[in-house]
This record gives structure tokens, sequence and C-alpha cells, in this order.
């Protein structure tokens, strides 16, 4: 039992070794238990943040702080004995495993092209996360997957939890917005938090209020990184493939075909940045999994627009059939958009030359 600011006790308590890394272990554990030989992960009590509490479960994961028991505290005299301490104790310094951000002077960014000042999570994240999804993947840090998967997960979770606990906005007039919030995940370790009117206000109480905040922001985060290694990096290979073809199907280059459908607008977007796609592809053409017609799509102009960067033609928009069949001179067309962002022919044939036609017109 250790003294502390909080009713002048603060106690030690664990949760359960996951029997394999990607499964969360949601059996209830003793608050105080101590197991001998584990390391100490210091955090502050009190109201709890998205960003200690991931960054507590993100940390414990690591070979270094494997299970290690979680001490929430603000004692100093306690924090600095403990093997690693986050979100508390005014020091920034990862050769002695301290990670807190609200100190002075404080401005330590992810890198890689992102500016957003990074929270205690993020901060875990920079230094453990490689070897973290490393493990989710079952590959050796050094692998590209492993890179990729770094930079996409701060992109899409780390960024916004981030973001949300150093108070920065999301939206500034009419420019992008500086970061992605696809989970809200933030606020909703907010809730988690005791009651004001709750009767038991104790010590114990606030830790198993920690301990599920630890476990929803955790799972969410293997959750991302899962998606990413199974959905988001399989998709990314097609379309870069995809999009190394495009001069085969059209000598403008500005038609991708799909040869699988998968999820392809980010993605596109981005590797038309890395691999410096000039002109920018127009349209994308890929079969329905329903109706096997073919689909004839206009790019946006950017990920967070609705208008296409060459909408398709504007007498073809909002005919069926054989009226835009006639219209177009072109067999088996199927409809046309009112807004011009998407059309649809019976066949591939008829869909490339949908596309074909519609960049001459």
């Amino acid at each position: 039992m250790l003294s502390g600011a909080r009713g002048f006790t603060e106690k030690l308590f664990f949760f359960p070794r996951y029997l394999t890394l990607p499964l969360m272990a949601h059996s209830r554990v003793s608050a105080f238990s101590t197991a001998p030989g584990l390391k100490r992960v210091g955090t502050h009590n009190g109201s709890f943040h998205c960003d200690e509490a991931l960054g507590c479960f993100m940390i414990r994961l690591t070979d270094k702080f494997r299970d290690a028991q979680i001490v929430r505290t603000r004692d100093q005299q306690v924090l600095d004995g403990l093997d690693a301490v986050l979100d508390v104790g005014g020091v920034y310094d990862p050769s002695r495993d301290r990670y807190d951000h609200h100190q002075k002077g404080f401005g330590e960014v992810f890198g890689h092209g992102f500016s957003t000042k990074l929270s205690s999570a993020g901060l875990v994240y920079k230094h453990f996360g490689m070897e973290i999804i490393a493990k989710v993947l079952q590959l050796d840090q050094g692998h590209p997957d492993v890179h990729r998967l770094f930079l996409a997960v701060y992109k899409s979770f780390m960024e916004a939890v981030d973001a949300v606990d150093n108070g920065i906005n999301q939206y500034d007039t009419d420019q992008p917005p500086r970061y992605v919030n696809n989970t809200h995940l933030s606020s909703r370790v907010g809730k988690l938090n005791l009651d004001w009117m709750d009767p038991d206000q104790s010590a114990e109480k606030e830790n198993e209020a920690f301990e599920r905040a630890m476990n929803l922001s955790g799972s969410e985060f293997l959750d991302n990184v899962r998606f990413h290694a199974k959905s988001w990096l399989p998709a990314r290979s097609i379309v870069m493939e995809c999009l190394a073809a495009r001069m085969d199907i059209d000598p403008s280059g500005e038609i991708m075909v799909l040869n699988r459908f998968c999820p392809w607008k980010l993605h596109l977007f981005e590797l038309e940045e890395e691999m410096k796609i000039d002109p920018p592809i127009k349209y994308v053409l890929y079969q329905d999994d329903r109706s096997k017609h073919w689909r004839v799509q206009a790019v946006a102009i950017s990920p967070d627009k609705f208008e296409s960067r060459k909408p398709l033609p504007s007498q073809w928009r909002g005919l069926r059939e054989n009226e835009l069949s006639r219209e177009a001179g072109i067999p088996g067309c199927v409809f046309v958009h009112m807004s011009g962002f998407i059309g649809g022919n019976q066949s591939y044939e008829g869909a490339l030359a949908m596309a074909k036609d519609a960049l001459k017109l």
C-alpha cells in the first residue's frame, strides 16, 4: 500500500496476461494484486483521459513492460521509484521511460509529416508502436508492412487521441480537417469516469473504472491494427498494382480499373502523391459484386469533398438504360447519377467506353 493524494492511499493493480497478443482478456482481476518481479508503470490518479488509459494498455504489450503493474498516484516520491511514468511527473525522457507531455516547452510530434503535439499515448506509440505492430503482424520490425501500418494507424487512430487530449480543433474555417477522428474514443473513455453523484468515490472504484477505460481504448487500438493488417494493407496493394497498370487501360493514364473491388479512395489519393501520378486519375472502373454490372466512378477532388475532378458528362446525367445508351452512343448503359459522380454499364467494354468518351466531353 502506498501513500498518495487520494484518501492518502494509492494501490497497485495489474491486468491479466494475454494468452496470445491479438486476444483481449476480459476476466476481472483483483485491483490490489502485486505479482513479484513485474515492472511498475505509473500514471496519475483522479479523473482519467483516453491518452493515459491507452498508453498504459499499449506499454504493457511490449517485451520490456509486459503485464506491468499500474500505479495510479501523483506522489512524486512514488513516481520516482517506478520503472515507467505516463502523463504525470513533468518529464519527457525516453531513456528513463518518462512520458509526460504537460510540462512547459514540450512540443514533441510524431514526425513523418505529422505536426500534432503528442499526448502520453502518442509518446508510447512513437517509441513502442513498431514493436507492437510487428507482434500483431508476426513480422520482423524491419518489414516494410510494419512501417506502413505504423504510419497508417497513427493517421487513422492515434493522432485523434493526441489532438483531443491537447485541445486541438479538428477544423479551421474552410481548410481540410487537421486530423481524422473516426471513433470519438476520447469522449467515450471520459464517460467511464465516476459520476459526481456516485456515493462511492473510493480509489478502489476509480481504479476499476480506469481498468475499463484501458480495456476499451486498448481493444479499439488492437481492432484498428488488425483492420489495417487484414483489410487496409491488401487494398493498398491492389490499388497500387492497378494504378501502375493504368497506361494499359488508356493512353491518357487517367482511367484506372480495379481488377478486384476494394476500398480504394483514400489509397488512390495517397498513392498518387507517393507515385507522383500526373495527370491524376479521373475515373475508376470496377465490377458490382451483386449485379455484375460495371461502374464508372468519377474521382473526387479530395477525400473530404463531393465535387469530382471530372464528372460524367452533363448530357448523360439522370438518364437510364435505352435513353442513356442512345444519348451516349454506347450500348448497355445502365444509369448516370444526377451529379455525374457515378454511372454504370452492363459490360466492362461499355463502362470503359463511357470513361473514354467522358474524358473527351
